[in-house]
Protein backbone atom coordinates (compact mmCIF):
# COMPACT_ATOMS: atom_id res chain seq x y z
CA UNK A 1 0.00 0.00 0.00
CA UNK A 2 1.19 3.51 -0.85
CA UNK A 3 0.34 6.57 1.23
CA UNK A 4 1.14 10.20 0.53
CA UNK A 5 0.21 13.39 2.32
CA UNK A 6 0.22 17.09 1.60
CA UNK A 7 -0.40 20.09 3.80
CA UNK A 8 -0.58 23.82 3.17
CA UNK A 9 -1.17 26.84 5.38
CA UNK A 10 -2.44 30.14 3.99
CA UNK A 11 -2.86 33.65 5.39
CA UNK A 12 -6.45 34.68 4.64
CA UNK A 13 -5.59 38.40 4.33
CA UNK A 14 -2.77 37.71 1.87
CA UNK A 15 -5.15 35.70 -0.33
CA UNK A 16 -7.83 38.40 0.00
CA UNK A 17 -5.30 41.05 -1.09
CA UNK A 18 -4.61 39.07 -4.28
CA UNK A 19 -8.35 38.74 -4.95
CA UNK A 20 -8.85 42.48 -4.46
CA UNK A 21 -5.85 43.35 -6.63
CA UNK A 22 -6.43 40.95 -9.54
CA UNK A 23 -10.18 40.29 -9.26
CA UNK A 24 -12.04 37.80 -11.39
CA UNK A 25 -9.01 37.19 -13.62
CA UNK A 26 -7.15 35.75 -10.62
CA UNK A 27 -10.14 33.73 -9.42
CA UNK A 28 -10.82 32.21 -12.84
CA UNK A 29 -7.16 31.22 -13.19
CA UNK A 30 -7.25 29.30 -9.89
CA UNK A 31 -10.81 28.00 -9.50
CA UNK A 32 -13.23 26.02 -11.63
CA UNK A 33 -16.67 27.35 -12.52
CA UNK A 34 -18.23 24.97 -9.98
CA UNK A 35 -15.91 26.14 -7.20
CA UNK A 36 -16.69 29.78 -7.93
CA UNK A 37 -20.42 29.09 -7.99
CA UNK A 38 -20.22 27.45 -4.55
CA UNK A 39 -17.73 29.77 -2.81
CA UNK A 40 -17.27 33.04 -4.70
CA UNK A 41 -18.69 35.19 -1.91
CA UNK A 42 -16.68 33.48 0.84
CA UNK A 43 -13.02 34.49 0.81
CA UNK A 44 -12.12 32.12 3.66
CA UNK A 45 -13.56 29.13 1.77
CA UNK A 46 -11.73 30.12 -1.40
CA UNK A 47 -8.47 30.65 0.47
CA UNK A 48 -8.59 27.26 2.14
CA UNK A 49 -9.38 25.63 -1.21
CA UNK A 50 -6.36 27.37 -2.67
CA UNK A 51 -4.36 25.75 0.14
CA UNK A 52 -5.98 22.39 -0.66
CA UNK A 53 -4.84 22.63 -4.26
CA UNK A 54 -1.28 23.23 -3.03
CA UNK A 55 -1.56 20.31 -0.62
CA UNK A 56 -2.80 17.97 -3.36
CA UNK A 57 0.04 18.99 -5.67
CA UNK A 58 2.48 18.19 -2.85
CA UNK A 59 0.92 14.77 -2.32
CA UNK A 60 1.32 14.20 -6.06
CA UNK A 61 5.00 15.05 -5.63
CA UNK A 62 5.10 17.71 -8.29
CA UNK A 63 3.74 21.03 -7.06
CA UNK A 64 1.66 23.39 -9.16
CA UNK A 65 3.16 23.58 -12.64
CA UNK A 66 3.07 19.95 -13.71
CA UNK A 67 -0.57 20.06 -12.69
CA UNK A 68 -2.60 23.23 -12.98
CA UNK A 69 -4.80 24.94 -10.42
CA UNK A 70 -8.01 24.11 -12.24
CA UNK A 71 -7.09 20.42 -12.59
CA UNK A 72 -7.61 20.13 -8.83
CA UNK A 73 -11.18 20.87 -7.76
CA UNK A 74 -12.44 21.01 -4.17
CA UNK A 75 -16.20 21.17 -3.82
CA UNK A 76 -18.57 20.26 -1.03
CA UNK A 77 -21.06 17.45 -0.99
CA UNK A 78 -24.64 17.53 0.30
CA UNK A 79 -23.32 17.20 3.87
CA UNK A 80 -20.92 20.17 3.40
CA UNK A 81 -17.95 17.79 3.44
CA UNK A 82 -15.05 18.76 1.17
CA UNK A 83 -14.76 16.49 -1.85
CA UNK A 84 -11.75 16.36 -4.16
CA UNK A 85 -11.93 15.89 -7.93
CA UNK A 86 -8.91 15.59 -10.19
CA UNK A 87 -8.87 16.41 -13.90
CA UNK A 88 -6.38 16.31 -16.76
CA UNK A 89 -2.72 16.02 -15.76
CA UNK A 90 -3.61 15.70 -12.08
CA UNK A 91 -5.67 12.56 -12.60
CA UNK A 92 -3.02 11.17 -14.98
CA UNK A 93 -0.30 11.71 -12.37
CA UNK A 94 -2.44 10.07 -9.66
CA UNK A 95 -2.97 7.04 -11.92
CA UNK A 96 0.75 6.87 -12.71
CA UNK A 97 1.54 6.86 -8.98
CA UNK A 98 -1.18 4.29 -8.24
CA UNK A 99 -3.18 6.68 -6.06
CA UNK A 100 -6.90 6.02 -5.81
CA UNK A 101 -8.56 7.20 -2.60
CA UNK A 102 -8.24 10.80 -1.42
CA UNK A 103 -9.26 12.46 1.80
CA UNK A 104 -9.14 16.22 2.30
CA UNK A 105 -9.59 18.19 5.50
CA UNK A 106 -10.00 21.98 5.56
CA UNK A 107 -10.07 24.40 8.45
CA UNK A 108 -9.69 28.14 8.93
CA UNK A 109 -9.69 30.90 11.49
CA UNK A 110 -10.06 34.57 10.78
CA UNK A 111 -6.33 34.80 9.99
CA UNK A 112 -5.24 31.40 8.67
CA UNK A 113 -6.49 28.47 6.62
CA UNK A 114 -5.06 24.98 6.51
CA UNK A 115 -5.60 22.06 4.18
CA UNK A 116 -4.44 18.51 4.75
CA UNK A 117 -4.76 15.70 2.24
CA UNK A 118 -4.08 11.99 2.41
CA UNK A 119 -4.04 9.66 -0.57
CA UNK A 120 -3.70 5.90 -0.63
CA UNK A 121 -3.18 3.45 -3.41
CA UNK A 122 -1.58 0.19 -4.42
Amino acid sequence: MKIATGVDLIEITRFETAVNKYGIRFLERIFTTKELSQFRDNVESLAVRYAAKEAVSKALGCGIGKVSWREIEVLRDDRDTPVLYLHGNAVQRAILLGFQDWSVSLSHTEKYGVAFVVVVGE
